[in-house]
């Protein structure tokens, strides 16, 4: 007898990309050469770090990119900004193909497209004053705003929340929350439509945190600003985006705006992600079942076939060895929901039987 009957229905084909969209990443791969040898190199391999994600994010919107280390959070950060080149796949801003456009031309694209670092001790140049960092971007794109050049960098240093006179210090004279909140300046130097921000609280203080992420949240209001915001901390993630892609292993098993995927996660690794997030209320968390995974989390060289997750998976079935599973939106979610499982965790999701190809030795 078959086990294939409580595979969820799928909208089999729907792309999670849209032409209203400012940011479109479609298929979207880097992968990392291994080679051997010293004078005469031959590839043997490859780290696939991101291994075709396609997610957008609208105007003014925040989308929360969330997952273990070494998932791919960061370097899909960076191959959307270009800081890295992708390897297959393709990457749309503003409805313009950015893909594999020169370091030149890139320039008014970047212009629009900005980056917050993760660590704000390395990414401030300490030999230059907050006044040089904040400026150099403008000077370097050819924007001369009204009052010059030092005027408005003292301009975004207020509306930071740091004093203007602060213009002429160094970065070793500050704290990593200052030191944040003048990396959101230069950010905001460029007049941005979207920000990537990798991790931008990762590095501080719990309390610091929460002071950084209001405001993040008080510029993407006041500037209309579009969000792509890396992070581990499903908690941070939830007061920030309002919608969230979960990642697994250079690939993206969930896609849902921010209430369903907290209240009815339908991938078993979001659900084991979720159950690990500190609770609120004492009583809630006594009663809440903790899924703890066990194993390790496979190599991206050699990632396993099928679904990735299967390995740690309490689901996993056969199907999931042989069959990878599309993302994809299922039956029953009018909000756009989108798993990439078998079996999904919900159980009122509506099931259809899906059957695969029947073994040599099936009657």
């Amino acid at each position: 007898m078959s086990t294939t009957k409580n595979i969820p229905a799928q909208k089999a084909g729907e792309s999670s990309v849209s032409s209203q969209n400012l940011l479109e990443v479609e298929n979207l791969e880097v992968h990392f050469p291994i080679r051997q040898g010293i004078v005469f190199q031959r590839q043997v391999g490859a780290v696939r770090a991101v291994d075709g994600i396609s997610f957008g994010v609208k105007p003014g919107e925040s989308l929360g990119l969330v997952g273990e280390s070494g998932c791919g959070k960061s370097t899909t950060g960076r191959a959307v900004t270009r800081l890295l080149e992708p390897t297959g796949g393709t990457v749309r801003f503003d409805g313009e193909d950015i893909t594999h456009k020169k370091v030149a031309s890139m320039r008014t694209a970047r212009q629009n497209l900005q980056m917050i670092f993760q660590d704000p001790y390395s990414s401030l140049n300490p030999r230059h004053t907050v006044g040089t960092i904040i400026e150099t971007p403008m000077k370097l794109n050819g924007i001369n705003p009204e009052g010059g050049h030092k005027r408005r960098a003292q301009e975004l240093l207020e509306i930071v929340g740091l004093n203007p006179e602060h213009y002429n210090r160094y970065p070793n004279e500050f704290s990593g929350g200052q030191r944040q909140r003048i990396g959101i300046a230069r950010a905001l130097a460029l007049k941005p439509k979207l920000i990537v921000a990798d991790e931008p609280v990762s590095a501080l203080d719990v309390s610091i945190q929460a002071q950084v992420v209001n405001l993040l949240q008080d510029l993407q209001r006041e500037f209309g600003l579009a969000f792509l915001f890396i992070a581990h901390d499903l908690a941070v993630v939830r007061h920030f985006s309002e919608r969230v892609a979960v990642m697994y292993l250079g690939k993206i098993v969930e896609i849902a705006d921010r209430e369903t995927l907290y209240s009815r996660p339908q991938h078993p690794y979001t659900h084991a992600l979720l159950s690990a997030v500190p609770e609120v209320d004492p009583d809630g968390a006594s009663n809440r079942e903790r899924i703890r995974l066990t194993g390790d989390v496979p190599s991206p060289i050699n990632p396993p076939s099928g679904c990735r997750f299967r390995t740690r998976c309490w689901k996993a079935q056969d199907i999931c060895a042989s069959q990878e599973p599309p993302l994809v939106q299922l039956i029953g979610s009018a909000d756009g929901h989108q798993a990439a499982c078998h079996f999904p965790e919900v159980k009122q999701v509506v099931a259809a039987e899906v059957t695969p190809p029947a073994p040599a030795s099936a009657e």
